[in-house]
């Protein structure tokens, strides 16, 4: 396994510019979904050996920019193909069913692009849309590491005599060393929360390649430094607007965050099938000749199956809630109805994506552990990306808005 040091600075390799020549228009929810399962099938060969050698997947996503899945959910006026939420959901599932680190790249491509539908200026969405239209990639400059929570910090963006400065440290950064854009939550003079989308190759900005986590490994999701970044008062967001009014952008990002795991559970139950059949020995006071005759075993595949059949069900159910409210009048009950439905597919994911990844090894034997398969990755995937969201939070959520009517509160944390 190859070791990250703590200078590994990404700016010697910046993402190759945009190929709007070279970028596929998809049209439909139907054809969204069809190209993100031929791409599943490119990269799902290669998932393994990028995990184990942690080969970063530079190539695979520049496929992805090419194939327009960058651009399905910009709306029909501004030129996308604007699928459902439920279509969406299972883009992300089919990716991350084939591999979950590079599936989860474009979540913050996602969850920035639903903050620019609801707070943008016309002009924004048509700079911002545009740019990804043509293969251009988001990636969020996460929350400070060492803030007391993702809601403090002392990222700073400040009028100078020589314009807008933003200067800051921040970590967690899914996709942000693949980007073309980092947009960055900061506070300005005013002392209000609000996003600068700052172009990649900005002087000043260094994306800082020091993921060290034992799951998601190519993820990248390391720090980002910003000293003294220009930054053009166009490309400012005022994202304290969000925590005033209902909105979906948050439902948006958590129905993206489940369907990863919903992924990673797939592939883990799917593994367990195929090693049981294929390579797993029956106990020895079974009598059995083969593991797959195992009642016990076939039992348990029975119960992963149906958890993973049902977490799959409510996560489609959760987006098409997002959908229907949608289409309606936004109100501050509609958005909590989306946020408890969301809720529940997380809850439901989390846990098969641990059981499934923990089960696999029951199910497979101790042959199932050895290097060479690298079956261990789902749990670590799983493990590592779970804990981004605690689901002890979700149940309470969802039962505190059942029995008392407490609406989940709203943040403007992106």
């Amino acid at each position: 396994m190859s070791h990250i040091t703590e200078k590994t600075i990404s700016q010697a390799r910046l993402p190759n510019p945009p190929d709007p020549s070279r970028v596929h228009r998809i049209a439909s929810d139907a054809e969204a979904l069809e190209v993100a399962r031929r791409l599943a099938a490119e990269f799902a060969p290669g998932a393994s050996q990028r995990d184990r050698e942690r080969i970063l997947p530079w190539d695979e996503l520049d496929r992805w920019s090419q194939s327009g899945l960058g651009g399905i959910t910009v709306p029909r006026e501004y030129g996308g193909a604007d699928v459902s939420y439920e279509t969406l959901a299972e883009v992300f599932v089919i990716l991350c069913t084939a591999d979950p680190a590079l599936g989860q790249i474009p979540q913050n491509h996602f969850g920035l692009l639903g903050v620019l539908r609801e707070i943008g200026t016309d002009d924004q969405k048509r700079r911002f849309y545009g740019e990804v239209l043509a293969g251009g990639r988001l990636g969020n400059a996460g929350p400070e590491r060492k803030s007391r929570t993702i809601l403090q910090g002392e990222t700073r963006l400040e009028r100078t005599p020589e314009g807008l400065r933003l200067t800051g440290q921040r970590f967690y950064s899914t996709g942000a060393l693949f980007a073309h854009r980092v947009p960055a939550r900061a506070i300005d003079d005013e002392g209000r929360p609000v996003q600068a989308w700052v172009p990649r190759d900005a002087p000043g900005l260094s994306v800082i390649d020091d993921w060290s986590s034992f799951g998601q490994r190519t993820t990248a999701s390391g720090s980002v430094a910003f000293d003294a970044v220009p930054v053009d008062a166009a490309d400012v967001l005022p994202v304290w607007q969000l925590a005033e009014r209902p909105g979906l952008y948050g439902p948006n990002s958590q129905l993206v965050q489940a369907a990863i795991d919903q992924g990673i559970a797939i592939a883990a139950v799917a593994d367990a099938i195929v090693f049981v059949r294929e390579k797993a020995r029956p106990w020895v006071d079974s009598g059995l000749e083969r593991a797959a005759d195992d009642p016990h075993l076939i039992q348990d595949v029975g119960r992963l199956q149906i958890d993973l059949h049902a977490a799959h069900e409510v996560l489609r159910e959760a987006g098409r809630t997002l959908d229907a409210i949608a289409s309606a009048s936004l109100t501050a009950e509609a958005s909590a109805r989306a946020s408890v439905a969301v809720a529940e597919a997380k809850v439901l994911t989390t846990r098969i994506a641990l059981d499934a990844s923990e089960k696999l090894f029951e199910l497979a034997g101790s042959s199932a552990t050895r290097a060479q398969h690298n079956l261990d990755r789902h749990w670590r995937n799983a493990r590592t990306h779970t804990l981004h969201d605690p689901v002890r939070w979700k149940t309470h959520l969802i039962g505190n808005y059942l029995l008392n009517g407490v609406l989940p509160a709203r943040h403007s944390w992106n």
